[in-house]
């Protein structure tokens, strides 16, 4: 599992032209599934974003997390994160990405573990495997990888 997380200002995400979620100050999440990843794993990944100390303190330290600014969080599922690097080639193989339906479980999974572990309110998601438009304007910039195997 990885996540790709920008601290962000704002972020939004359109589905056919329209403004599907929204969210002030907080994080956007982008979501990777591999094949092989636990129920266990999105558990654990949820904890640590959400407790993540990137937002800026009044020293201007990176020392607090979402839940101490009051954040919001959009999660975005992305597939494309799976990347095969092993490959030789100029296209790219999505073949560590998991299954569809296994990966929908576990994207679903991580969004309620996310609001198990802060407000459900402010966990706003976008559509698993539709077309997306996200957009968002990036706070640093400030962005975090995270892996879970």
């Amino acid at each position: 599992m990885i996540a790709v997380i920008q601290r962000v200002l704002n972020a939004s995400v359109r589905i056919d032209k329209e403004i599907y979620s929204n969210i002030g100050i907080g994080l956007l999440i982008l979501l990777g599934i591999r094949k092989g990843d636990t129920e266990e794993n999105c558990r654990s990944l949820a904890k640590k974003i959400i407790d993540l100390r990137i937002f800026n303190d009044v020293n201007d330290k990176m020392n607090l997390s979402v839940k101490d600014i009051d954040g919001e969080v959009l999660v975005i599922s992305q597939f494309t994160l799976c990347l095969d690097n092993d490959k030789s080639g100029n296209r790219p193989s999505f073949s560590l990405s998991e299954i569809s339906e296994r990966a929908n479980t576990l994207y679903e999974l991580n969004v309620k573990e996310l609001k198990s572990y802060y407000l459900s309110d402010k966990i706003k998601t976008g559509v698993f495997a539709a077309k997306m438009e996200v957009n968002l304007i990036n706070d640093g910039p400030v962005t975090i990888i995270l892996e879970k195997n």
